[in-house]
């Protein structure tokens, strides 16, 4: 078989992959924060496709990864990555410019796609969210805020880095949808749920429907359809979590 045709049919595979994919994630660009981000949505085994224009860079991490060799800027290019099939994408090219260009392209292409895009200056802020971006991310300032935290509350920092949320085996911290729930217990309330003395896990949070966050919430809170609830625990208490409840 000739080297065109090996290509032409590693295409045809890989095509085949991304169209059998929905509800994923589209990351664009694949450098320092795109590579994390990848680590991460790995593993938690998130369904994701990365856009990346570098061919070096697709060699060296094809085999773990499914790449579109191309420009995230380009409508085509977004489109074979299943955008209107998509539920997030992450622009995490090294340029606010570019970033920018990704998200207007995105927002047009899928109306209600949740994007996150990186940015390098407080400027580039507002016009990514005015752009149509959700969340706008900036790693330097959340770098500097982190190293400055360690002078003014360190003992609270340092066990805030004990905290792994990486998935596997190492997890500390879940968040579960309600739904997850259904089915298996009464769920009117977080008692009905009875997690701390079924896994030994801690409930620490719970988010309403409607996106509002409750820190450290009463036992007696009504739960909602479409609510979800944060969890903190040891990783063999997680791993419980996870086998009583059937969480995948």
């Amino acid at each position: 078989m000739s080297r065109n045709s090996q290509q032409l049919l590693k295409k045809k595979k890989l095509k085949q992959k991304i169209d059998r994919i929905t509800d994923h994630v589209i990351l664009c660009g694949y450098g320092r924060n795109g590579n994390q981000a990848a680590q991460r949505l790995k593993a938690y085994n998130r369904p994701f496709v990365v856009i990346e224009k570098d061919r070096e860079i697709i060699e060296k991490n094809e085999s773990e990864v499914l790449f579109i060799e191309g420009d995230a800027n380009d409508d085509e290019i977004l489109t074979e990555a299943g955008i209107e099939r998509a539920k997030y994408l992450i622009a995490a090219k090294p340029d606010d410019a570019a970033n920018l260009l990704v998200v207007l392209s995105a927002r047009q292409l899928n109306k209600s796609l949740f994007i996150i895009s990186r940015a390098s200056l407080i400027t580039s802020q507002k016009k990514l969210l005015l752009a149509g971006a959700d969340k706008v991310i900036m790693p330097d300032k959340i770098g500097g805020d982190h190293m400055a935290s360690l002078v003014v509350i360190p003992d609270l920092i340092t066990f805030m880095d004990k905290l792994s949320m990486e998935g596997g085996d190492t997890t500390n911290l879940e968040e579960v949808a309600i739904e997850e729930f259904v089915g298996q217990t009464k769920f009117n309330s977080l008692r009905d749920l009875d997690i701390r003395r079924k896994t030994g896990c801690t409930i620490i949070g719970y988010i309403e429907p409607s996106g509002n966050y409750i820190i450290n919430p009463e036992a007696e809170l009504r739960l909602l359809p479409k609510g979800k609830i944060i969890v903190l625990g040891r990783p063999e208490q997680i791993k419980k979590l996870h086998e009583i409840f059937n969480i995948d």
